[in-house]
Formats: structure tokens, C-alpha cells, sequence
């Protein structure tokens, strides 16, 4: 028997091969997620589908084996047991649904969708015919964030009142600026992350959302700055800025923090904090190294061990939908200048 360092032992997970097929690489977290996808042991990346060869030729060369496919349906009938979908956020929903009636297991980008109704039949497509649907959160693998999740729940700081939150970042450009492909700026790219981190840990419904957007830091077409508001059922409430507000010379993309007050004490999260400050001639420019554990590397190993050992997902489809869900409710308050009320099933109250 041949173990790994970890005293795994290899042989078996070699002959039991995930085969993944990846479908677009128009997100930028598609590149860290092959990464991570060709490092872990008894993993396959067999196919990768984009409709623009030039944008995935780099990763195609790397590999012989991986078969190229222009239409990402031609890939579903190629033998793989499970797809990554980093399409543009409109195409999330019509991918995962041809996905699962293809039997193949899902790890999708954020947001899950752009409204609850598209969610719910994402949701619906996967039960329906087997296979696991993981919304792609690698935020809830950070240390940090893992180490605030368990402190909260062994009652540290007595039941959480209050969340003022973060996740500020660079404008990305391209789709992300185009709302026929994007469904929306940076309120929906930023608020979704933390949005998920506040349901993980308070594990209570939203039942109240209120937002202000506006364009402050580029000439584009689509938000680049965002204040959330929201109420859970359980009596807390959070605050998350979710601004493209980082210029270029700013050290780092962006960020993920918190602060979150509960009746007996304070916990306050930097998810990004272990970094070193690197000074380069050639940059010209300051920057923060991030120098912890990789994120989208539990996230992928997440979805593998659940499909080599037929058990749920840690981050559902359903997880995605109680974030996005929330998110496209914020676009409602704007729209109606004034807080909106939610159901049950995350809609928001006419």
C-alpha cells in the first residue's frame, strides 16, 4: 500500500477517478480552480468547454489529454462524472440544469442565479435526477472564518446582535460590467459572499433587506458601490459594503472582514489577514502577499470527497440560493427606494 503524507492511500484514490469537465473559463476563479482540480490526487480534468478557444488554448496545452469542446453540450456527453460552471451569471441556470439532466454532479460559481425562480429550478433539476449541486463559497474554508464559525457556536460571545461586514474589491471589467451577462454590479458580485459567511453562522432566515447602489468610482453601466442592510428572523441584523471601490494601486484585490457584536463579547474577522507587505521596483506599487491556506483548494477537495463518497455537499444549492436570493432583493429596495420584506422561500413580499 502506497500512502500519501497525509497516510491516504493513494493507489485506491488513483483507481477511482473523478473525471471533471470544466464549462467556461469567463470567471476569473475558473484559472484557481483547474489549479487546484490537477493537484488533488485521483482527480481528472478530462474536458474543458468554452466557446472562446483562445481564453482556455494556455490550460489546453498543458495537457494533451484534456479534450476541447466549443459547446459545453458536447462535453456533457463526453463521460465526465461532474462539471465546474464559471460561465457568465446569466448562463449559471440553463448550464446546471442541462448539467444534472446529463447525471452530472455540479459545482457552480457565484451567484447561483440571478432570481429566486431560476434558483429554484437549478435546485429542483439536481434533486430530480441524483446528482450534488455546491455553490461555489470558498470564503467558508478560510481560517478565520472557520475558527469565528466554531467560537460562535460554543456561545463565546453570547447570541449575535449585530454584523458590519465587507467585501470591497477591484472592478473587474468586462462581463461583470454588462448587465445582460452579469444580471448586475457590484452589489450582486459583493454582497453574496458575505451573505452566505452571516447564514452559515446565525443559521436564521433574512426577512428584511434594504439597499442603496449607486455608480461612484468608474464610468460604467452597472453599480460599483453598495450598502446592505438586513434583518434576520432571529433579531440580528448586518450591515456588508459591497463597493468596487480598490483602485489599481491598492495592494490587494480586495477584502472579506467582519465584526460581529454579540451580547458577551466582539469578533473581529480579516478572512485575508495572513499576508506578508511585498516593495517591488518592477511593481512600483506596495503589495499584500497572502501567504495562508488556499481556499479554492478545500472548496474543490470539498466537492470531490462528496461524489467519491456519495454524501451531501458542504455549501448547497440551496445555500446559494439563500444569498443570491438576498441579493436580488437589494435590487428591489433600490428600485423601490425602501425596505422590502421576504417570504419564506426568500421572494420578496409584493
Amino acid at each position: 500500500m502506497k500512502l500519501d503524507r497525509k497516510g491516504r492511500d493513494v493507489l485506491t484514490e488513483l483507481t477511482n477517478v473523478v473525471k471533471i469537465g470544466m464549462i467556461s473559463f469567463a470567471h476569473g476563479h475558473a484559472a484557481g480552480f483547474y489549479r487546484q482540480l490537477r493537484m488533488l490526487p485521483g482527480v481528472k480534468v478530462a474536458g474543458i468547454a468554452d466557446e472562446n478557444r483562445a481564453r482556455v488554448e494556455p490550460y489546453l496545452q498543458e495537457d494533451a489529454e484534456i479534450r476541447y469542446f466549443a459547446d459545453y453540450r458536447e462535453l456533457l456527453s463526453s463521460g465526465c462524472d461532474a462539471v465546474v460552471i464559471c460561465s457568465e451569471n446569466v448562463h449559471h441556470a440553463e448550464v446546471t440544469i442541462s448539467a444534472a439532466e446529463a447525471g452530472k454532479h455540479v459545482l457552480c460559481e457565484k451567484p447561483l442565479g440571478l432570481n429566486v425562480e431560476e434558483m429554484e429550478q437549478m435546485v429542483a433539476a439536481c434533486e430530480k435526477n441524483g446528482v450534488r449541486l455546491m455553490t461555489a463559497f470558498p470564503c467558508r474554508f478560510l481560517p478565520a472564518v472557520v475558527q469565528a464559525k466554531a467560537a460562535i457556536d460554543r456561545g463565546e460571545i453570547g447570541e449575535v446582535v449585530g454584523v458590519k461586514g465587507s467585501n470591497r474589491g477591484t472592478m473587474p471589467g468586462g462581463w461583470f460590467i454588462d448587465p445582460a451577462l452579469s444580471g448586475g454590479g457590484a452589489l450582486l458580485d459583493h454582497s453574496v459572499h458575505v451573505m452566505d459567511l452571516l447564514n452559515w453562522m446565525l443559521d436564521s432566515p433574512v426577512t428584511e433587506v434594504y439597499a442603496e447602489a449607486a455608480t461612484l468610482f468608474h464610468e460604467i453601466p452597472v453599480d460599483d458601490a453598495g450598502i446592505l442592510h438586513v434583518k434576520f428572523a432571529n433579531g440580528a441584523f448586518a450591515s456588508i459594503d459591497t463597493s468596487w471601490s480598490r483602485t489599481k494601486s491598492f495592494p490587494y484585490w480586495g477584502d472579506v472582514t467582519m465584526e460581529i457584536v454579540g451580547t458577551n463579547g466582539l469578533l473581529t474577522v480579516d478572512a485575508f489577514g495572513q499576508k506578508s507587505e511585498v516593495y517591488s521596483d518592477e511593481r512600483m506599487k506596495a503589495q499584500w502577499s497572502h501567504w495562508g491556506d488556499d481556499m479554492n483548494r478545500s472548496l474543490v477537495k470539498a466537492f470531490i470527497d462528496a461524489i467519491r463518497n456519495n454524501r451531501e455537499v458542504p455549501i448547497t444549492g440551496k445555500d446559494g440560493l439563500r444569498s443570491a436570493a438576498v441579493a436580488a432583493a437589494a435590487y428591489e429596495s433600490v428600485r423601490r427606494g425602501e425596505p422590502v420584506t421576504l417570504d419564506e422561500s426568500g421572494r420578496v413580499k409584493a
